[in-house]
């Protein structure tokens, strides 16, 4: 069972700055992945005949990176929670 990314961040020693900069960072990380992921699935290609045209074209890459942060902010495919569970703790730092 995967926790939600601020279970995660509550068991993480390192001060509560750190741990939101973590969290922020690994985020963002996720976000760019799955963009890339439903990028190389062709789900910014436009759809034949609704004519958005060039403009369509130009802006697609907008709406999957949109569609790619709400999918991380929603827990993702689990790869923030591996990379906080990696960062360096307090202790070691």
């Amino acid at each position: 069972m995967m926790l939600p990314i601020s279970d995660v961040a509550a068991f993480h020693p390192a001060p509560r700055k750190m741990r939101e900069d973590i969290i922020i960072a690994a985020q963002a990380f996720e976000a760019m992945v799955i963009s890339q992921m439903l990028q190389a699935s062709g789900m910014n290609k436009p759809l034949d005949g609704f004519g958005g045209g060039t403009g369509e074209e130009q802006f697609s890459s907008f709406l999957t990176d949109a569609h790619a942060q709400a999918l991380a902010a929603r827990g993702g495919i689990g790869l923030a929670e591996r990379l906080i569970r990696a960062m360096p703790t307090a202790e070691s730092i």
